[in-house]
């Protein structure tokens, strides 16, 4: 056989298996087991730094298209790596056509992929979309991608077996005479299986996060307590957990004198407790409404943490989700009597978006360190990083306050003719992390002047505060309005200059309203 005519059986192989694993790998999907095609993601951000990975996201147009560009480009790339396999497979058969069947395919394509997967993904193998515990999560990942490679040995052997055959009496493999037909019957082979590979993204595609990743919570509709489906949402998954609760357990464990396994039932026999607390994303602009208000009821994480004994050197606490998401919180903030896990949003068990059934709420401190999906809890060193940590985000993850105007929106126009003496109703809502809010204030010169807001709803010390103003503007004009709020502590909200921008960003809210005669 020549060495181009190899090469091309070889390459046409390698797209069909190439295909069946694609395929594979999509059942397994559907199914709730991780494979490479989602997970490799996780596995190379905490490499990328936070500048760089913004840049990304602004250039493809936002997280959502940045996640789809991942796994398109994961898929096309596992496409063209088994097409040079088999264009390798091709030219190694030209040699020694013998070898075609021998365990040598079995070591070069299943058990060195599965070992480098292994190797490469380790820190993610424990992802589970089911709610398994992370060590079998990670024993269930191997196995579903060992089953997938051994599939694409298969088809890549069996596909180049079918397009050539070997001349007995010079030993050397020929292609069949019937080639053109073959490679024919084979490529409309590859159509069916790439076709039941489409059918198969485009039911998952239904499952996926795109639809409410990024929801924000803001404007004329915003309200004390947040509705659940309105709730602001961030995930780092294309597919969210859908937790099995007879699978799932909550692991208390590492630096601990007695490790602790607790299935969902044992939760509910500890004391119960509920409270207000307000999340915002550490990514949550100025204006931007990536923060929500929810009443949440379960345990204190402190009465998990005492009966397994932390040992002097637990400095962090580490909290997994089954997403294998990441995080840590100082042991003294574990410790506090308003750090929970919590069962319940408002009354109802937790969406499965927002991390059914258990997930962490951690006052005062950005959404980041609220884990959802919640399924192991690790004391450990003073060293320890979460996923965002890893990838450079903080060091400070403590919310600072903030305030926003919601009512009007920016760059509003009023008449005052039309106002005929009535004030404008400026609304919006004030934060202040676990310090509560105790003044609001506004401006309509751009900060020069302030005025005190009318607090209507001041929630409590780990909530937000709903404020409004009645303004009356002196005359025709444009306005720059400014809000400013100061914590219970007493302390003015300030534009810090030191905090990094990766902490979570400061100053203040403004919006330009045009008011006429």
């Amino acid at each position: 056989m020549s060495r181009s005519k190899a090469i091309s059986a070889g390459l046409l192989a390698g797209l069909i298996a190439g295909l069946a694993l694609t395929v594979v790998m999509l059942l397994l999907a559907m199914f709730g087991i991780a494979t490479p095609l989602a997970i490799i993601g996780d596995r190379l951000s905490v490499f990328i730094p936070p500048g760089p990975f913004l840049s990304i996201m602004g250039r493809v147009g936002g997280y959502n298209h940045l996640k789809q560009l991942g796994v398109g480009s994961t898929m096309a790339g596992q496409l063209l790596v088994s097409m040079i396999g088999g264009a390798v497979f091709g030219l190694i058969t030209r040699k020694n056509p013998q070898r075609r069947f021998t365990p040598w395919t079995m070591s070069i394509f299943v058990a060195l992929p599965i070992v480098a997967i292994a190797i490469l993904l380790w820190p993610v193998l424990g992802t589970s979309y089911i709610g398994l515990p992370i060590a079998s999560a990670g024993m269930i990942t191997l196995i579903g991608f060992a089953l997938s490679v051994l599939v694409f040995e298969r088809a890549l052997v069996g596909s180049f077996h079918f397009l050539t055959r070997p001349k007995v009496e010079s030993g050397a493999a020929e292609f069949s005479p019937q080639i053109g037909r073959r490679a024919l019957i084979l490529g409309g082979l590859g159509v069916l299986v790439a076709g039941g590979g489409v059918a198969l993204i485009r039911k998952l595609w239904g499952a996926t996060a795109f639809g409410y990743d990024g929801t924000q919570y803001k404007g004329r509709i915003v309200q004390p307590i947040t509705p659940n489906d309105l709730f602001y949402c961030v995930t780092k998954n294309v597919i969210d957990p859908r937790v099995n609760v007879d699978l799932w357990h909550l692991e208390v464990d590492g630096l601990v004198q007695t490790p602790r396994t607790y299935r969902f039932q044992d939760l509910k026999t500890f004391s119960e407790v509920e409270q207000e607390t307000t999340l915002m994303c550490i990514s949550n602009g100025l204006d931007a409404g990536l923060m929500s208000n929810a009443v949440w009821k379960g345990v204190e994480l402190r009465d998990l943490l005492d009966p397994a004994g932390p040992m002097a050197t637990a400095k962090r606490v580490k909290l997994y989700g089954v997403d294998n998401y990441t995080d840590t919180i100082p042991i003294e903030k574990a410790m506090e009597s308003t750090t929970m896990l919590a069962w319940t949003m408002n009354g109802e068990d937790l969406p499965d978006r927002h991390g059914y059934p258990l997930r962490a709420i951690v006052p005062g401190y950005f959404g980041e360190k609220h884990v959802k999906w919640l399924t192991r809890v690790e004391l450990a060193g003073a060293d320890a990083k979460g996923f965002y940590e890893a990838q450079g985000w903080g060091p400070d993850f403590i919310t600072p306050t903030r305030s926003r105007i919601d009512v009007p929106d920016y760059d509003s126009r009023f008449s005052l003719g039309q106002l005929n003496g009535a004030p404008i109703q400026v609304k919006g809502i004030a934060y202040g992390g676990d310090r509560g809010i105790s003044r609001v204030e506004v401006s309509d010169d751009d900060g020069e002047t302030w005025d005190d807001a009318k607090i209507i709803y001041p929630g409590t010390k780990l909530t937000w505060a709903l404020w409004s103003y009645d303004w009356k503007p002196d005359g025709a004009d444009d306005y720059t309005l400014v809000v400013r709020a100061t914590d219970g502590e007493g302390e003015v909200q300030e534009l810090e200059e030191d905090r990094g921008w990766f902490s979570g960003v400061t100053g203040f809210h403004k919006i330009v309203v045009d008011v006429t005669s």
